[in-house]
């Protein structure tokens, strides 16, 4: 296998327009005329959301899940900038460019699932704000690190359109900027964890717990580099590119480590709390909690050795185990084991799954479109 070192990005190159973009822009589609529908009707014609599931999918995927995936460039960056590990160096553009969309997306969900989504401006009007909510914290990081992501990525397109003495002005303040960077994600990834403790005991003590917000920070920072992981993979396979070894699998040796932490205060927590014992019970609550915790324990079985972690098919699949595990983290929490009382269900509706799909569709083809055209991964002979 081919190693890559230290090159400098450069556009992949190729067309635009194949299978997978064609399918994506078919999903994104029938996601807008979906949209159409439920800004017009409400969220009433288009989901299942009712008075005691008033948060579905679009809130719990599309953001908890969605922001949570996209902490890749935070996560990559803490290593370089923050620990000094300049050898990841070249995954924090992919990294970022990841983040980019997954957050911007999110955002976009939240007006999307917002009733009165007309008057999502009033939060950011100064006599509106209420500085002791978390969902408002949680929104003006979320919009503030959208905003310091695009500036962060903004050299990649200064270097396609030759700006350069644009991209030497903002290298001067970029410091500033990484700072940033850095601090809003570990803010409001923490803060999405407290929403679980203002609902209090609706719900399940299996994750409603006071180290909640903790919990969400050490397995966004984890799912970031989960992700890292999964999208070397699968832009190697996909551009025909020598993947990047000798960066991936130090970089799931670091994944590891957290996760081993993640795990002793999850179970630490629960043996505190005198809640393990409901693990053990032959409830829903119970299957899930051990289907989710089977991620963070299983994947050690996969790359838990130097030798399975040099393997570019092992990491893919370690990557795809710690995303799942992170995700089933907030489904539990946020829709599994979560009752208001009144004997209130909730499932999606077939349009709302087609809306998340939707989501991703975008990611995707902003994904190819970017790195086919901007320099983003690492100068290498590719093939389309």
């Amino acid at each position: 296998m081919r190693i890559l070192h230290h090159a400098k990005p450069a556009p992949v190159g190729g067309p635009l327009l194949n299978a997978v973009t064609l399918t994506a822009g078919i999903l994104v589609a029938i996601m807008a005329a979906i949209l159409v529908v439920r800004f017009f009707y409400g969220l009433g014609s288009v989901t299942n959301l009712n008075d005691g599931y008033p948060w579905g999918i679009w809130i719990v995927v599309d953001v908890m899940i969605g922001s949570a995936f996209a902490c890749g460039g935070f996560s990559v960056a803490m290593l370089v900038y923050i620990f000094n590990k300049g050898e990841y160096h070249p995954l924090v553009r992919p990294a970022l460019l990841a983040s980019l969309f997954g957050y911007t997306l999110a955002g976009a969900a939240v007006i999307v699932d917002l009733g009165r989504w007309w008057n999502v401006w009033n939060m950011y009007w100064p006599w509106s704000a209420n500085p002791n909510s978390v969902m408002f914290e949680v929104a003006i990081c979320i919009t503030l690190y959208i905003l310091v992501m695009w500036i962060e990525f903004a050299p990649t397109f200064f270097e396609k359109l030759g700006m350069n003495a644009a991209k030497r002005r903002l290298s001067k303040i970029m410091f500033i900027i990484i700072a940033l960077g850095t601090l809003l994600p570990m803010m409001h990834q923490s803060s999405l964890g407290t929403l679980w403790v203002v609902l209090g005991s609706q719900v399940h003590p299996l994750w409603q717990t006071p180290v909640v917000p903790l919990l969400f920070l050490l397995t966004a920072i984890i799912i970031g580099y989960a992700v890292v992981l999964f999208e070397s993979c699968v832009a190697s396979a996909a551009y025909r590119r020598s993947i990047e070894m000798h960066l991936l699998t130090p970089l799931a040796k670091v994944m590891l480590g957290l996760v081993a932490v993640y795990i002793a205060v999850r179970f630490a927590d629960l043996i505190w709390r005198g809640a393990l014992g409901l693990a053990f019970g032959m409830t829903l609550e119970a299957v899930m909690f051990w289907f989710e915790m089977a991620c963070f324990i299983g994947v050690f079985l996969v790359i838990g050795s130097e030798v399975q972690r040099r393997n570019p098919a092992r990491l893919f699949v370690g990557g795809i185990i710690i995303m799942l595990g992170g995700a089933l983290l907030r489904i539990n929490g946020f829709l599994i084991g979560y009752d208001t009382g009144g004997g209130y269900q909730y499932f999606p509706s077939l349009t709302e799954v087609l809306v998340t799909v939707g989501m991703f569709a975008i990611e995707v083809i902003g994904y190819i479109v970017i790195t086919r055209r901007f320099p983003v991964l690492p100068r290498e002979e590719a093939h389309a």
